[in-house]
């Protein structure tokens, strides 16, 4: 089965059209993410049914992927409301670049469906408004731009998270055949990270400086992100790869060094973090 597609068409020369107002909203979206750090408490872990999260108790290779599975269809569901919610602009590049994404999402979905079989475990309830701490969708009337600015937000952190923790499961799929899809699609949710990250900068009126750029600088969450997502970013600031400090054995300083790497996440973070978004 042919899973893996790299995105197609993605541009940000015609992005939409930017005004001071919505730079504003969006600058100022952080301020929602200290609601949300509070709810995130404890992040919907020790609630969520063992169900969810039974790839705890499974052996390496399956866990990694039921974990995978779960994070794929948190992104899979996410990307289809938010086509459905009217939140982005019609005929925009950015629901351009929600329809690619939301068309791997999918993909992955039933790539890892099929390849667990039996250990396939189900699509968990999803809570994309964290006991309505967020309204992405538009449903509570909170307005077009603060919902377009929580699904661009809310994007950025579940690709950031899909990105490292495909690569904290790497070594659980060694001597598999689900390695290397794996991988591509590590390579995939790298692209998407991207792309979101871009979008927002232009949505956002940012200069592409190192807080806007298409990847993670230190443990810098980025401009408007909400501070419940920093556990995505923790960790990033590592400067050491296979034990060798490379700011010491290089020219290059910690900050060069920490975009030049994506750290890996333990699944017990990835859980954690999709655990904040799960219901039942």
């Amino acid at each position: 089965m042919e899973i893996i597609k790299f995105l197609e068409s993605f541009t940000s020369d015609n992005l939409m059209a930017k005004t001071s107002s919505r730079r504003d909203v969006f600058g100022t979206f952080g301020e929602l993410g200290k609601k949300a750090a509070l709810a995130a408490i404890p992040f919907g872990l020790a609630v969520a049914p063992k169900k969810t999260f039974a790839f705890q108790d499974q052996n390496a290779a399956i866990g990694a992927l039921q974990l995978a599975l779960t994070l794929e269809y948190l992104e899979a569901e996410f990307y289809i409301k938010a086509l459905e919610s009217g939140v982005l602009p019609a005929g925009s590049d950015a629901e351009a670049i929600y329809e690619q994404i939301s068309k791997h999402e999918s993909a992955h979905v039933s790539f890892l469906i099929d390849g667990l079989g039996d250990n396939a475990v189900d699509s968990p309830t999803f809570d994309f408004t964290v006991g309505g701490t967020f309204d992405p969708f538009n449903e509570n009337g909170t307005g077009q731009e603060v919902a377009y600015a929580q699904l661009l937000a809310l994007a950025q952190a579940f690709e950031d998270t899909g990105v490292r923790a495909y690569k904290g499961q790497a070594g659980n799929l060694m001597g598999t055949p689900f390695l290397t899809p794996a991988l591509q699609i590590h390579s995939v949710e790298a692209r998407h990270a991207s792309e979101i990250r871009r979008l927002r900068a232009h949505v956002m009126d940012m200069d592409l400086n190192q807080n806007a750029l298409g990847w993670i600088t230190m443990n810098n969450r980025g401009p408007g992100m909400p501070e419940a997502t920093q556990a995505v970013y923790d960790g990033e600031e590592n400067v050491t790869q296979g034990g060798v400090n490379l700011v010491n054995a290089t020219e290059f300083t910690n900050v060069a060094v920490s975009q030049s790497y994506d750290e890996p996440m333990d699944g017990d973070t990835a859980a954690t973090i999709a655990g904040l978004f799960i219901v039942s």
